[in-house]
């Protein structure tokens, strides 16, 4: 062996070493441990072994089926709506205007505020008493206030009842549905973002040759912009999709820490049974159901809708 050669082999783990003890004391361990966890009960203290108890209660558990409804509507609410708008209008902020960058700022803002600060001042936007500017404007055309963050109604049978209708159809409650409008707004900002790169990453000839051949308007967009922007999409549509199943700190500001169950998500539920229920034990189970079924989903995104991306 020459001088020194084992020495140049070990030097890169040496240097890897440091986040690699970060990485597991702060990603791995807790994982496991948390793992762990799941598979007794476990309050304060631990109790007792019982396996696969605790996630055999979560499959019979009619209040964490709820909650994953709950989270359904949040991730449709949010996801496409989302994507849709800040598309439209990275769009508009790519054309030449006035005063562009100021425009992308301002558009930006929302993202780099703190979700519990923005979350704090929408909540007293759809305050339930008339002190809240929602409420206030519903008076101000002559409309029934609505209770808002603490609405557990559907939004079709509320809203349906403010213009004459009765629309008792199942669907996200008025305080979900107040949730899913803050989450829409505060993630535009990034969403633009990456969508104004992926435009700024088409070549200009693709859209002069198309617009030589008589592409206009939707025919522009439907055959050429959005089929560019097909990797650009798909990576928001992960990021999104995890992050709408990830979602707590606006639901727990705007409705607080024990909200109705017509709006409790997931990460929600395994909050009340840490904190209120003390059962950590139970909770950790859900945390790893809910884990399973981000990476299932996000599997399913990757290996069937990736199919449908050209890079």
């Amino acid at each position: 062996m020459a001088p020194g050669t084992k020495r140049d082999r070990i030097r890169p783990y040496l240097y890897l070493l440091p986040a690699a003890v970060l990485l597991g004391m702060f990603s791995i361990f807790p994982l496991v441990y948390g793992f762990g966890v799941s598979l007794c009960r476990f309050g304060i203290v631990f109790e007792r072994f019982v396996g696969l108890g605790n996630y055999y209660r979560a499959l019979t558990d009619t209040e964490f089926h709820h909650s994953l409804l709950v989270t359904i509507y949040y991730v449709i609410g949010t996801v496409p709506a989302g994507l849709i708008l800040s598309y439209i209008i990275a769009c508009l902020l790519f054309q030449k205007l006035r005063a562009r960058g100021f425009y992308r700022t301002i558009y930006f803002l929302p993202y780099v505020t703190s979700t519990v600060a923005a979350a704090a001042v929408w909540r007293w936007i759809f305050h339930p008493d008339t002190r809240g500017l929602a409420n206030t404007a519903l008076a101000a055309l002559g409309l029934d206030t609505v209770g808002w963050v603490q609405e557990p109604n559907s939004i079709f049978k509320v809203f349906g009842g403010l213009v004459g209708l009765d629309l008792d159809w199942p669907g996200p409650s008025v305080a979900l549905f107040c949730v899913i409008l803050f989450s829409i707004w505060h993630a535009l900002g990034f969403n633009i973002v990456i969508f104004l790169a992926g435009l700024s990453a088409i070549p200009s000839e693709v859209h002069e040759a198309a617009s030589i051949d008589g592409a206009r308007g939707w025919k522009m967009a439907r055959h050429v912009t959005i089929p560019m922007l097909g990797p650009t999409i798909f990576f928001l549509m992960i990021i999104s999709t995890i992050k709408a199943f990830q979602a707590f700190n606006q639901i727990y500001v705007m409705i607080g820490e024990r909200p109705m169950a017509q709006a409790r998500n997931v990460t929600v539920f395994i909050f009340s049974r840490f904190y209120v229920a003390g059962e950590t034990g139970y909770g950790s189970a859900i945390a790893f159901i809910l884990l399973l079924i981000i990476l299932c989903l996000t599997m399913f995104q990757i290996r069937i809708l990736g199919r449908r991306v050209h890079y």
